[in-house]
Parts: structure tokens; C-alpha cells; sequence
């Protein structure tokens, strides 16, 4: 027995969306918009930093980030699994001024032989 089952990603309009004019864009994207007060959130002593080894760790990156001004706080993120680093993390400054010492000069910077990229961190609000 064969039967055809429109999956709910087919861009295909149903009898029902052609009769009332939807467009098949407005049901299947639903994009998430930032907020003009994103800034706002973020005092700017937050820092996202990416292209990080398998290998660090926080206090690698206390150390390295503790050359341009104090650090109050690092956050490794790890996969759950495996306990090994994503290769990514946050790190937070004591002044708005330290973080833009290290954004200025720790960016595109080595650190375990891995270049990292290291730039204000953005936060989104639904």
C-alpha cells in the first residue's frame, strides 16, 4: 500500500494555504530578531571568544587574557558527552576598559597553537 504524506517542510502549498493566499515563507521561517537594546544588557566587559583548542583550559585562558587586566570570570563551554572543550567560551573583565584592551590586543592572538578571535559578546533577547 503506498500513500504520499506531504512532509510539514514542503514548500508545496495544501488546498487550504492556496485558497486563503498564504505564502509558504510566512509559515515555514520564523526569524529572530535582535533587540535595539541588546547594548543595553551587556555593560561591555563580556567576551566571547572562539577557535580555541581541545586542549585548554580555563585556566589557559585566565592566564592569557590576566596579560591586558583583571579577569572576574571564565566559562569553558564543554561538550556534555565527551567533557572536551566546543572550542569556544566567555570571559568576563573587571572594567569596560580592559575588555577593549583585549579585544584590541588578544584578538587573532596564539594561544596553545590555535589562532582565537576574541570580540565583544552579544546577547539576544527573545
Amino acid at each position: 500500500m503506498s500513500y504520499s504524506r506531504r512532509s510539514r517542510y514542503s514548500p508545496s502549498l495544501s488546498p487550504y494555504d492556496k485558497r486563503r493566499g498564504r505564502s509558504v515563507s510566512r509559515s515555514l521561517s520564523r526569524s529572530r530578531s535582535r533587540s535595539a537594546s541588546s547594548d543595553a544588557e551587556n555593560p561591555g566587559n563580556s567576551l566571547y571568544v572562539t577557535g580555541l583548542s581541545h586542549r585548554v583550559t580555563e585556566r589557559d585562558l585566565e592566564d592569557h587574557f590576566s596579560k591586558e587586566g583583571k579577569v572576574t570570570d571564565v566559562h569553558l563551554v564543554l561538550d556534555p558527552r565527551t567533557r572536551e572543550t566546543r572550542g569556544f567560551g566567555f570571559i568576563s573583565m573587571e572594567t569596560v576598559g580592559d575588555a577593549n584592551r583585549c579585544i584590541r590586543h588578544l584578538d587573532h592572538s596564539v594561544l596553545l597553537g590555535r589562532v582565537i578571535t576574541v570580540e565583544k559578546q552579544q546577547r539576544f533577547t527573545k
